[in-house]
């Protein structure tokens, strides 16, 4: 125990490894981004945008598919103070959300209203800010299941009724300088066991992040078809 101990302190030390507390557990995520990073150096000149989408997406679908909570961890060339323009600006959040995404002002206890595109007017679905503490930490209320839902994953009226009783769950972004660049750390737990909302959220947010961390490094989101 002593040893393994001894090794999990090094690869956290060297950011291979991510922790998160839940009572008196203490529970280690394992976090590519660094791997990734020397990966980087040799894409960058070729297509790596798109490589670094399915990465991202392979790494958190298999880093996460044995845990309840969602951790992401990416590493964004730019300051704190831009990442948290780009996560609470309508403006900026249009740009890597395709279109859409949360809108608020950003105020504890004050609600969110989301787009599902630039056409779409904005819908109350009874969320709200937890936490904002510019530039460190961002955490709102997800929303429940929505017809638009059902619609788009073929669910009757019942099995929409039935996941609508599960409990809402919520999202936290961290942001953190180091080194010269920005650790951003997204967590988005309170999910049921077998929950649908997570299922959902872990193919989404990997691509949806990728968009933010394109955006804020070369100006222009993952091009996504």
């Amino acid at each position: 125990r002593q040893a393994v101990s001894q090794h999990l302190a090094v690869l956290e030390a060297a950011g291979l490894v991510v922790t998160s507390w839940h009572g008196r557990e203490k529970h280690h995520h394992l976090n590519a981004a660094p791997i990734n990073d020397v990966a980087d150096r040799w894409l960058r000149r070729y297509d790596r945008a798109r490589a670094e989408a399915l990465a991202d997406l392979k790494h958190v679908l298999e880093e996460n598919e044995m845990s309840d909570d969602f951790v992401y961890v990416t590493y964004i060339r730019t300051t704190p103070e831009k990442l948290w323009q780009a996560l609470t600006e309508p403006a900026f959040i249009a740009r890597w959300f395709d279109g859409g995404g949360p809108r608020s002002s950003w105020e504890v206890r004050a609600p969110v209203q989301w787009k599902m595109g630039a056409d779409d007017g904005p819908h109350d679905w009874d969320q709200h800010v937890l936490e904002a503490d510019p530039p460190r930490r961002l955490s709102y209320t997800w929303h429940n299941y929505q017809p638009e839902m059902a619609e788009m994953f073929g669910w009757s009226d019942e099995r929409l009724a039935e996941l609508q009783q599960e409990k809402r769950s919520k999202v936290t972004f961290d942001v953190e300088p180091v080194g010269g660049v920005v650790k951003l750390t997204v967590t988005h737990d309170d999910f049921v066991p077998d929950s649908e909302m997570r299922k959902g959220v872990s193919e989404g947010w990997p691509a949806i992040l990728s968009n933010l961390k394109s955006l804020l490094e070369t100006g222009e989101p993952v091009v996504t078809e």
